[in-house]
């Protein structure tokens, strides 16, 4: 068998793992400490891809639109603190897997491509969700948000990616479910994947032009090891 990519970069929520829920039910948890309605958790899942603190600051800000009175009462920075709290409990209570994921991620390591996850969450939460869904043992280098001074699509990220693990961008491609990770891996060079599943605020993914989109994670395996290219679309 030929090997054609040496690393595979994979964004973390909407993309390994549904974390939507869990994210959700902390967002509420910390908004109800200050005081705030709950909001439903489609207008959270939008808001994800550009970390929590970013997610965060966009849904305090919709509240404040509605509630004005908000912006003299509530801190950002007190509010993020609940958030970081609530989601320390509420990471690994529902998030699970897509289908495919463990075996796509095991049938990649075991053909020797290096693994990277690459995600805007902060690490903290990185590290813990992928310890809740048992995915930690399948990744080389694990880069969250806050991890190194730009964050995804900024081109340094991907290409710190290919220092770490000694890769050129020709054999390297990273896999996602946003806009976001569609920029990032352009600005970097490598191989713009994705799959249809995720959230990308709410848009189809298909109008960010990627290079492949996946119907699922094993197909992304079967790609990458050129077993079949036929299930890419």
């Amino acid at each position: 068998m030929t090997m054609h990519y040496d690393v595979i970069s994979f964004d973390l929520d909407g993309t390994l793992v549904d974390t939507a829920a869990e994210i959700g039910a902390a967002a509420n948890l910390a908004l109800a400490a200050h005081g705030i309605a709950e909001q439903p958790l489609a207008d959270v899942t939008v808001l994800i891809g550009a970390g929590t603190r970013e997610l965060m600051r966009r849904l305090l800000a919709r509240c404040v639109q509605a509630q004005p009175s908000l912006a003299q009462r509530v801190l950002f920075d007190e509010l993020m603190t609940s958030f970081d709290t609530h989601y320390a409990q509420t990471t690994g209570t529902t998030a699970a897997p897509y289908a495919g994921c463990r075996e796509a991620l095991q049938q990649l390591r075991q053909a020797g491509v290096r693994l990277a996850c690459t995600t805007n969450k902060e690490l903290q939460h990185t590290e813990r969700v992928l310890a809740a869904t048992r995915l930690d043992g399948f990744f080389d280098v694990v880069i969250g948000g806050d991890s190194l001074p730009e964050k995804k699509p900024h081109r340094s990220v991907l290409e710190h990616v290919m220092r770490a693990l000694n890769a050129s961008a020709a054999r390297t491609a990273h896999v996602g479910d946003s806009s976001i990770d569609v920029q990032a891996a352009r600005n970097a060079g490598v191989g713009a994947w994705v799959v249809p599943y995720g959230y990308n605020g709410g848009q189809p993914i298909e109008s960010a032009n990627p290079d492949i989109v996946f119907a699922g994670l094993l197909d992304v395996a079967r790609h990458a090891l050129r077993h079949d290219t036929a299930s890419a679309r």
